[in-house]
């Protein structure tokens, strides 16, 4: 054992620390080797756009070429709903697909449901509603309940929230 028992004060301590040399050289040459391939030092110039990964969605942002690679491009993208907004969106278009409503009647009957009175307005003005056929189902609907009278039909109408004309086109229409 000439190595272990040379002058130099290196040698002598790896040689004694054979293992322990050996395992501290192999983590180096990991860090080494993980830090050559991480994806952060892949960059590519050639691409005209970068792509950066939002759990929701991907978004493309244009490399103008005035961008600092250093500083984060990440654009948000704004959110189209909120979950209360979609919610009642959702729940409109439920009742719709059944019912008869005029858009005040549907907004208090989504306020009535616990949604709050912005989310219940924008839910009604999300959904794609004819209000004159609206009124015609509801006028309809009236009449094969009891009878009324063209004025008394066209009362109860806009007693319900339907416009003078959606209540006037609803009359003619169940007539």
């Amino acid at each position: 054992m000439k190595w272990i028992e040379s002058r130099d004060p290196v040698k002598r301590w790896i040689g004694r620390h054979k293992i322990v040399s050996g395992a501290v050289l192999a983590v180096i040459a990991l860090i080494i080797i993980g830090a050559a391939s991480s994806p952060s030092n892949n960059t590519s110039s050639s691409s005209s756009s970068s792509s950066y990964y939002d759990p929701g969605n991907a978004v493309e942002v244009p490399d103008d070429g005035t961008s600092d690679d250093s500083a984060s491009s990440y654009v948000a993208p704004e959110p189209s709903e909120s979950s209360g907004q979609e919610n009642a969106r959702a729940q409109a278009e439920n009742y719709l697909s059944y019912s008869s409503f005029s858009r005040s009647g549907l907004i208090e009957q989504l306020e009535f449901e616990g949604y709050s009175t912005a989310d219940a307005t924008y839910a009604v003005d999300a959904v794609d509603v004819d209000w004159n056929e609206q009124a015609a189902l509801k006028a309809k609907s009236y009449l094969d309940q009891q009878s009324f009278s063209r004025s008394g039909l066209q009362e109860q109408l806009e007693f319900e929230g339907f416009t003078p004309s959606q209540a006037s086109y609803g009359v003619s229409a169940a007539y």
